[in-house]
């Protein structure tokens, strides 16, 4: 009874009948169940799988895993603000694709996708639309007749370890191994039942207070991605300004340490994450801002929980200057750019092999001023940062990007001077 009750609850949240959906591990395992089915029952169809550039790496995975198989995958790019175009999903769609899967809102930038409208394109094909609704479900249900959803109860403040999968009737859909006679035979063993009810209740709960909540945060995060840029220089505030999460703002600093610049915030009591290319898990930058052509370095999401202050968010302002400071001034960042010296010059040469983000793009600063406008700089370094943020670096500064070129040791960035 417990577990009918979670279920019906958890559907009317969704937006779909209670036999439609089926509890899971984790989010992660309801979108590789769920890729993995979808693409099985369409066997006949085709092999053709269609994603977005910026999707989770839960889908990612299994698209790699599908191309592995024998599958073909098709990567929509997006635009600067993180969105795919209707028009491009469109146009990949084949007389063989047996899935297209695309995220309702970006779990790093927070931009919100056109689901509802690429879920027509593909209704209108033929072709199944799997949504990873993961950041948004405790905002509002996903429009539009997608075919299949994924989500995780600890993203709208739920028990970790509980997931969900709702798969439309008509669906074809085939369980991927050994079939269980638990939850329609798509998730194996028994139900974790205590935390599938509080899954349940904390949906339930939170959506009753999402509207409100919503513009609320909104505020406060317009308040961040308003004053940022204000309050400190050479800062790019990236992601949709309109089509967003509603507490999600993400910005990139110039010339700072993205490991760096966290642990000085949590030491000043924030706890904000980073898809920067400056982890120490990592150190290969995010591909959600890989794919947008922003700025990697220093990346900061500020995700703002339900009951958030006001009065946080205004200490966050204030420290957060003084912050980036000390941590640019660690690494000998410039302070400004030098004035230019007009006339003619051969190109200059800034060795940076070896050295990791942010330093590349702190010594291009340093010594774009060292050539006369219409000359050009070349960046040596095997940072694999520095594909992504040297141009990033240009766009934000008015330089002209020219152009990569393979090196002895890693490769050669052309910058030419415009000012």
């Amino acid at each position: 009874m417990l577990l009918d009750a979670a279920r019906e609850a958890a559907a009317e949240a969704v937006g779909c009948r209670s036999d439609e959906l089926t509890f899971m591990s984790s989010g992660t395992r309801a979108v590789h169940t769920g890729v993995a089915g979808a693409l099985a029952g369409r066997r006949r169809v085709g092999r053709h799988l269609i994603v977005s550039a910026v999707e989770h790496s839960s889908v990612l995975h299994a698209a790699e895993a599908w191309e592995a198989s024998g599958g073909e995958v098709t990567t929509v790019a997006v635009d600067r603000a993180g969105a795919v175009a209707v028009e491009a999903y469109e146009a990949a769609v084949r007389p063989d694709t047996a899935l297209a899967c695309l995220q309702s809102a970006n779990h790093e930038v927070g931009t919100e996708q056109p689901v509802a409208e690429v879920a027509e394109v593909c209704r209108a094909a033929g072709v199944p639309l799997l949504v990873d609704a993961a950041q948004s479900l405790g905002w509002a249900a996903v429009e539009g007749p997608w075919s299949l959803l994924a989500a995780s109860a600890h993203k709208w403040g739920g028990p970790s370890g509980v997931g969900l999968l709702a798969v439309r009737k008509g669906v074809r859909f085939a369980v991927q191994g050994p079939v269980d006679e638990r939850e329609s035979g798509r998730a194996a063993g028994f139900e974790n039942l205590p935390a599938i009810v509080a899954a349940a209740a904390s949906l339930r709960a939170v959506r009753a207070e999402a509207a409100q909540e919503a513009v609320r945060l909104r505020e406060l995060t317009e308040r961040i991605r308003a004053r940022v840029p204000q309050l400190i220089p050479d800062v790019e505030v990236v992601g949709d300004p309109v089509r967003r999460l509603p507490g999600v703002v993400t910005f990139s600093c110039l010339y700072v340490d993205g490991e760096t610049l966290l642990h000085e915030l949590d030491r000043a009591g924030f706890s904000v994450s980073s898809g920067s290319s400056c982890t120490s898990s990592t150190l290969t930058p995010s591909h959600v801002l890989r794919a947008m052509g922003v700025l990697s370095e220093g990346n900061v999401r500020v995700s703002l929980p339900v009951g958030t202050p006001a009065e946080e968010v205004d200490r966050f302002l204030s420290v957060l200057p003084g912050t980036v400071a000390v941590v640019r001034e660690k690494l000998g960042a410039p302070v400004a750019v030098p004035a230019a010296v007009v006339g003619d010059g051969d190109s200059l040469v800034v060795d940076a092999l070896g050295r990791r983000c942010p330093i590349p793009v702190i010594e291009l600063a340093k010594r774009i001023g060292d050539v006369p406008v219409g000359a050009t700089v070349r960046v040596l370094s095997d940072d694999e940062a520095a594909r992504l943020d040297i141009p990033a670096w240009c766009e934000m500064r008015g330089q002209e990007y020219v152009g990569e070129e393979p090196a002895d040791r890693g490769s050669a960035y052309l910058v030419r001077r415009l000012s």
